[in-house]
């Protein structure tokens, strides 16, 4: 909801000094997509990391703990673990948000902060594929596997990325990416063809090649099932040769302004990350220590901040931790 609030973080703690730090590791790695870099290996690679510089620093990993309450104390905190209790004069809050339970996701960032009286905004899966009610699916099963580039737009905002249809209904980045912006209830508008003259294309089959059929010329154009799909939709049985430029308009119109309306997302059981959180306006920018809790900091995923496809959830994670690491 504040959008300026990760400046701060971000600007100390950029990109480049994590590649810094990946390098001195001598962790090799290669640019897959534009500003976007995998370990040539394994990503274990960076968790070892990131465990050597917990080391450097004394930092105790403590596994299988649960944390049951963290009391204020007037010496610090007492943090309740299963097995006893630790004192501390700060408690960073790095727990993630609600996506993937099955990999230990809970909600309990967000209970702490409420216990804390810290604002949490509306939490929803985000960077999620969607899904379609049982009558649509039908309809869109067929497609299961089909993929194209494609431009989702809703709610003003536009991806150009690949498309990915599912036996659930819609995935791949562009889905992924315009989910963080879609409600239930609205409609995605979705261009099947957006580097193309559609127009000058179906005007040029209307010449050279009037007795096909518009399936057959779309066939040439995009994934065949795709193509099969949308004839039936558009549901003009002449040859391509008898399209009027008024037809063609509304093939144009179909195609590259396919509207759809999702029904559901596959909920946080697949979503990459938990949108919403912890409200900014009660966190300090700079440190991201809670405003009326001395000592108490929270970063990462459980904040209100979420990131695009592409890395930039992780760098949010390593800059507000730098940020809450040199103040706690």
């Amino acid at each position: 909801e504040n959008p300026r609030f990760a400046l701060s973080a971000l600007a100390r703690y950029t990109p480049e000094n994590f590649i810094d730090l990946v390098k001195r590791y001598g962790i090799a790695f290669h640019e897959k997509t534009l500003g976007q870099l995998f370990c040539d290996g394994s990503s274990q690679q960076i968790i070892n990391l990131l465990t050597a510089e917990m080391g450097k620093v004394g930092a105790k990993l403590e596994l299988g703990e649960a944390v049951d309450t963290v009391e204020k104390t007037e010496a610090g905190f007492v943090v309740a673990l299963s097995t006893g209790k630790v004192g501390a004069a700060s408690v960073v809050v790095a727990t993630g948000g609600k996506s993937i339970p099955k990999m230990g996701a809970t909600a309990k960032g967000y209970h702490l902060a409420t216990q804390f009286g810290l604002r949490v905004t509306d939490t929803r899966p985000a960077l999620v594929p969607l899904t379609y009610e049982p009558g649509i699916m039908e309809r869109i099963a067929p497609l299961s596997g089909v993929s194209a580039d494609v431009i989702a737009t809703a709610n003003k905002k536009s991806f150009a990325e690949a498309l990915l249809f599912t036996h659930r209904g819609l995935s791949g980045p562009a889905i992924l990416q315009i989910s963080s912006y879609w409600r239930e209830g609205d409609a995605i508008s979705i261009n099947l063809l957006p580097d193309m003259d559609l127009t000058a294309a179906l005007g040029w089959a209307r010449t050279e090649t009037p007795k096909y059929r518009l399936q057959t010329v779309l066939a040439e154009l995009m994934p065949k099932r795709l193509a099969q799909m949308m004839a039936e939709d558009i549901g003009i049985p002449n040859m391509i040769g008898d399209f009027s430029d008024k037809k063609i308009a509304t093939v144009v119109e179909a195609i590259q302004r396919w509207t759809t309306k999702p029904t559901g997302s596959e909920g946080y059981r697949t979503a990459e990350v938990t949108l919403g959180g912890v409200d900014t306006r009660d966190l300090d920018s700079g440190t991201m220590e809670a405003r009326n809790v001395p000592g108490l900091y929270f970063i990462g995923e459980v904040v209100d901040v979420t990131g695009w496809l592409g890395g930039y959830n992780f760098q949010w994670a390593w800059a507000s931790g730098w940020a809450a690491g040199q103040a706690a």
